[in-house]
């Protein structure tokens, strides 16, 4: 089959891929993107976007329970119809990417739909339904996202489990649920379902949200438990059996927990050697794939997304989709900066973080002052009342006088957060930042009550 020869070819139309390569196509080259499963990838179908739909009705439902503390009384009748409606018909068009393919078009790409490799320098086939393609190009970016990471459990293969994807799409709450996983994605499905009348337990290794300070972990444990939740810290998961009704998790203590229905969301993982790139004599075994400031991984290879290991986040595919658009098409000299990664985890209360928790810090050999506030002694934490758990936590290195990381938990955390990100970007003196005026009575004025603690300090 002979090659068709175009300009660049993008591997993987998640949110990074499918923007750069509108960029590329809106440039005036003649662009393939190259998809095998839905154009936008998991973030528009079976993640950001349908999960904090879930979320959001889930907070709904937890604030009409608040009005007997604050405003009188309320009833409240979980319905999880609406929901799962709403993810169909607004958020997902029935998992169907239509509108997404005829909005690439329009741009001027050409989209194809199968799983693209790369067969030697320069050359990508594309494995389709009705046999391969192959493209001769100058230009490859690999987008390809990530899938499930399902450990090896005894027993657990053949069963119906969940991963995020099943979760999303469930028309049903189950009766009783066991989380495997207290990082993100574990701690928004335990709480939304436990909030739509699921009996949730979430089984983790070592402490919820790992990832970031144990302060934090530790405040939506107490969260978690207040609102019935149970949390087994510690905790492995030995082997799983189905009855054909109900999932048998035996722990590794002897333990065992059952429930209805079990998610698994121990990670993600992506498959380096389906890419093909040992054709460029790059490590197909690896984890991620290097690239350099410029998103390049190779002569004329750019990668962008969750293969680099520099967060598994929209935001970052985004970010780096537009320093590789720019470095193929030589608009511009911009190179990547990762001091200021935002993330947050959109649970009640909100745990949003940017750049490098205390303990990062310190294994930096970073000299560190900490500057910490709890929302509830802040006057709006006062004035909100139920569901006003949280903190801001700042992490300075003391011998720059400048803000190396942060951590905004509570009401709007994530909201909070942006404040604190331009400061851990801008490199922004602490001294300057004491000088700034918060509005009253706000959540992000607590900044100014945390600067204090890390001026007493």
């Amino acid at each position: 089959m002979p090659a068709e020869v175009v300009d660049a070819v993008v591997v993987g139309m998640g949110p990074g891929g499918e923007d750069v390569a509108t960029r590329l196509a809106q440039a005036g080259l003649t662009v393939v993107g190259v998809e095998g499963r839905l154009l936008g990838g998991e973030c528009p179908y079976y993640a950001c976007i349908p999960t904090k739909m879930m979320v959001r009705a889930a907070g709904a439902l937890q604030e009409a329970r608040r009005v007997n503390e604050l405003a009188g009384s309320a009833t409240v009748t979980p319905d999880w119809a609406p929901v799962a409606a709403r993810i169909r018909d607004e958020a997902t068009d029935n998992w169907d990417d239509t509108v997404a393919v005829e909005r690439f078009e329009k741009a001027g790409g050409t989209f194809v739909r199968g799983w693209g490799r790369i067969s030697a320098p320069g050359e990508v086939t594309v494995a389709t339904d009705g046999g391969e393609r192959v493209f001769r190009t100058t230009r490859i970016v690999l987008n390809p996202g990530t899938a499930p990471a399902v450990p090896p459990l005894a027993g657990l293969e053949g069963t119906p489990y969940w991963t995020n994807r099943e979760a999303v799409t469930t028309t049903e709450v189950p009766r009783s649920l066991i989380v495997l996983g207290g990082g993100p994605v574990g701690a928004e499905f335990a709480q939304l379902f436990a909030r739509f009348g699921a009996d949730v337990t979430v089984i983790v290794p070592r402490r919820l949200l790992p990832q970031d300070e144990p302060e934090a972990g530790d405040l939506l444990a107490k969260v978690f438990a207040d609102e019935g939740i149970t949390v087994r810290t510690g905790a492995h998961a030995a082997s799983v059996a189905h009855d054909g009704a109900n999932f048998t998790v035996e722990l590794d203590n002897g333990q065992s927990v059952h429930a209805q229905q079990l998610l698994v969301a121990t990670g993600r993982r992506t498959d380096l050697s389906a890419l093909g790139i040992g054709a460029l004599g790059l490590d197909e075994t690896a984890k991620t794939l290097p690239v350099d400031e410029r998103m390049r991984a190779a002569d004329g290879v750019w990668a962008i997304g969750d293969v680099t290991g520099q967060g598994a986040f929209t935001h970052m595919s985004m970010y780096q989709a537009r320093i590789a658009a720019q470095d193929i098409l030589g608009s511009s000299d911009e190179t990547a900066q990762y001091r200021a990664v935002p993330r947050v985890t959109f649970t009640d209360p909100e745990v949003g973080a940017v750049g490098l928790t205390e303990a990062q810090a310190r294994a930096a050999g970073l000299t560190v002052r900490i500057g910490s506030v709890d929302v509830p002694t802040t006057t709006r934490g006062w004035i909100h009342k139920a569901g006003n758990e949280g903190f801001i936590k700042l992490i300075e290195d003391a011998d720059r006088g400048v803000l190396v990381g942060a951590t905004s938990v509570g009401p709007q955390g994530g909201e909070v957060l942006s404040a604190l990100s331009v400061a851990v970007h801008a490199e922004v003196p602490t001294s300057t930042l004491r000088q700034l005026i918060f509005a009253y009575p706000t959540f992000h004025r607590g900044i100014e009550a945390a600067l204090d603690a890390l001026a007493a300090g």
